[in-house]
Order: structure tokens, then sequence, then C-alpha cells
């Protein structure tokens, strides 16, 4: 190959930005734009035909990975709790309990958004249902529009993080395909494997700390300025037994699905299912179940899911070509050229990550950027639990991060017209720098991904 024809696979990566960009659908983008340069390639001899043969095999092995099953499953769970008005009643509720401490409805809104974020697992959805539900009430209280929607918008990404999130279902089988490959290209032909329970686990002290940290925000501004987040009146004693049947039955729902995958007891598909039953139980038992609502949630659940397995069709398509055009070889080349080895070619990654997360959703980061790169990462030795966490966190701060940042988008959608955007952005920048020392942490210390899995391992 010249020179020129080696760079082919980045002229390919850069034209389906490009695209994208431009606003063209995100699974027709990948599969067309990778159509339109294997044609060009084999036109010109450049392009081995015999790599799309390997398609209908890959797209087979996608339709019968028991594994992405949970897909579907967890989004249904997400809908039916979003749909049934559970998370409204948990804010009222825990709203109850923090009335008389200044900044709490603050840290109400990251406690239960931190639920519905084990309960959904999808960012939009948490960002757009907080904003609805708990917006109205910050402002109506007094609370500075920059630290309502900052809290809301931050609150709504630890979807990204907090377990069973649907960004770490779809990166755990990535992260698994991509260890297992770096395993062989390394000649250690009895591979380890790594699952999504592992990268669930890994998740679950991370995403904690991020938690006590935007309270421990929260409690120190509200402490700081008084103005910005006034207590609520407390009226009269709360409701112990109101509280608890507000309070228990998700938690319970949540520690089944966790506590399941935790234990060992079930994997994270056999979890999903007990975790979308659980949610039609509750939402039936509220009165909240009716035929015309269970036909939204399934018609919601079935557009989601197919968006996500239209993308994975297109990202299948697209790395064959990047791989065709010797896509792998020469991301190879360049990482095993530049300074600061390991460490040096991580940071690249992330700062390449982070910067494609403003016109990514994760989706197609984790579909078409992971394969990419995660083999060659863990070929030189990361450990993949706490490489998948890392992405995750740092897919979390693109996703806040003013201009372009996807839960930016969504907030701004539910926000009264007359609040300024300059507000949100404001809101979010405290937050965006606690989830950078969130990842500084996890790069000096490992273990915080790391430590968990290996110790439920054995």
């Amino acid at each position: 190959m010249s020179p020129a024809l080696d760079h082919t696979s980045l002229y390919l990566f850069g034209c389906v930005c490009l695209a994208l960009m431009l606003g063209y659908p995100v699974a027709y983008t990948l599969a067309g734009m990778a159509l339109l340069f294997a044609g060009g390639g084999i036109l010109f001899g450049h392009f081995d035909p015999a790599f799309l043969t390997a398609l209908p095999g890959r797209l087979f092995g996608v339709m019968t990975n028991t594994t992405l099953i949970a897909v579907p499953l967890f989004i249904m769970m997400g809908v039916v709790l979003e749909k049934s008005r559970i998370a409204e009643e948990l804010l009222d509720n825990m709203g109850k309990v923090f009335a008389g401490l200044r900044g709490g409805l603050g840290i109400s809104v990251v406690l239960v958004g931190a639920m519905l974020a084990a309960s959904t697992g999808i960012v939009g959805a948490t960002v757009v249902t907080m904003g609805l539900l708990s917006l109205p009430s910050m402002l109506k209280q007094g609370y500075s529009p920059a630290l309502a929607t900052g809290t809301i918008a931050a609150t709504g990404t630890l979807g990204q993080i907090i377990p069973p999130s649907i960004a770490l279902v779809l990166l755990g089988d990535v992260l698994s395909s991509a260890y297992q490959q770096a395993q062989l290209d390394m000649a250690v032909f009895n591979p380890q494997t790594v699952s999504v329970g592992d990268l669930f686990i890994g998740a679950l002290i991370p995403g904690l700390i991020l938690v006590g940290m935007y309270i421990l925000y929260i409690s120190a501004f509200t402490w700081l300025k008084p103005s910005a987040a006034p207590a609520a009146s407390r009226h009269g004693a709360v409701d112990v037994g109101e509280l608890l049947r507000g309070l228990l039955p998700p938690l319970a729902l949540i520690a089944a699905v966790l506590g399941s995958i935790l234990s060992g007891a079930a994997t994270p598909t056999e979890a999903a299912g007990v975790g979308a039953l659980g949610a039609m139980i509750l939402a039936a038992g509220k009165r909240q179940l009716s035929f015309a609502r269970l036909r939204e949630v399934v018609i919601s659940t079935t557009e989601i899911t197919c968006m996500v397995f239209m993308i994975l069709i297109g990202a299948a398509l697209f790395s064959l070509v990047f791989r065709g055009f010797g896509g792998d070889e020469l991301i190879q080349h360049y990482f095993d050229g530049m300074p600061g080895g390991v460490m040096g070619a991580t940071l690249v990654v992330m700062l390449v990550i982070f910067l494609l997360g403003f016109i990514l959703d994760f989706i197609e980061i984790t579909f078409v950027v992971v394969p990419i790169v995660g083999p060659i990462l863990l070929a030189m030795g990361l450990d993949p639990i706490w490489l998948g966490i890392m992405i995750a966190i740092n897919l979390q701060t693109s996703f806040l991060t003013p201009p372009f940042g996807f839960a930016l988008f969504y907030l701004r959608g539910v926000v009264p017209e007359e609040l300024p955007t300059s507000a949100i952005y404001r809101g979010v920048v405290p937050f965006i720098i606690i989830q950078l020392v969130m990842l500084v942490l996890l790069a000096v210390w490992p273990q915080l991904a790391t430590w968990l899995p290996a110790a439920v391992r054995g």
C-alpha cells in the first residue's frame, strides 16, 4: 500500500464524523459510508471483498448474543418506572425527608436521580424526567437557576456509570470481545474473560463516590451561599409509613437486580428479566399499568431497542471495512510510537473519546471507537474493568461539557424559555470538575474500580 492509502481508514472515520455532524442518522451513516469506501476500494483494487463476507456471521453472532438480551429488558424496566409515576413519588418522599435542611431539595434530587439511574440506565430519560419533576419545585423554592439546572444535568448523567446501566451492558460486551482479541494477539490461547457483571461491580464504588461528591458540593455551596438554596419549610411530622411505602418498593427492586448479580445468583441478563418483571409488578400495585400504558411501554422499548441494534449492525460493517483498510495496524503503529508508552496512549484515547462525546452518543462510541482502540490498549497491559469505568466516566463528563454536551441539550428542551442557557452552562462547571477529579482518582488508584470485582470473584 502507498502511504496515502495507509490512511484510508482514518479518512473513513473522519467522513463518518462529518456526516454525523451534518445530522444524518447514525446507523445508516456508519453502514453507508463503510459501503461507499469499500466499493471504491474494490473498484481500484485496494480493498479485499472477502472482508465483507464475514458480515453475516457477525450479525448472526449479535442476534444470538445472550448478553445483549439484557438491553431491551433493562430499557423496559426503566420505561415502566418512568411512566408509572414511581419517580415522582420518590422525589416527593425524599423531599419530605430533607425538608428544613438547606440544600435539602438538591440533595433529594441527587439521591432520587441516582436511584433512577440505577433503574433506567438511560441518560436522556433521567435528565428529562428529573427536569420535568424537580426543576419547577427548585425554582419555586428559590434555588439559583445555575445550581438547580447543574444539579439536574449532572445527576442525569449518573445513568452512565451507576449499574445496571445500558451503557455498561454494551461497553462490557464490546470490551469482552476486545479483551479476548488482545490476548489472542499476544498468543494467549486460553484467554481470560471479562463480563458485564464484572463491569457492574467495578462501577459501584466510583458511582457511589460520585454521588457522595455531588452531595458534598451542594452542601458546601449552600452553606457558603445560603441564598442560592433556601431550606424548605417542614409542614408537620413526616408520615414514616407513607415514606416507607414510597421508598422501599423501588429500593427493593434495585437491590434485587444488583444483589442477584453481585451474589452470582443471576447473570446480568437474568437480573434484567427480574428487573423488568419487578417494575411491572410495582406499576400494577400502584394501579398504573393500564392496557394503554402497557402499550406505550412496549412501543417505547421497541423503538429504543431497534435503534440500539441498528447502530450495532452499522458499526459491525464499519469495523470490518476499517480493518480491511488496515486501520487497526495503523492505530497500533501510532500507539507504539507515542511518547509516554501505555499511559500516553491511554491519555490520547481518553481525550479523543471526550471530544467525540460532543458529536456521538455513547452507543456509537462504544460500537465504533472501543473495538478499534480497545484491543490495542488491553494488549499493552491495561485492566479491562478499569478501562471500561474510565471510558464510562469520561463520556459522562463529555455529556456535561458545554456547548455540545448531550445532557445539556436534553435539559434545555424541558426548562422554561426565559431561563438562559448560560445559567445551565455555569451550573454544570463545578460538576465537570468533580468528574475530572474522579477520573484522576481512578488513574492514581485503579483499585477503586478493580478491587471489588476481584473480591467478589474470590
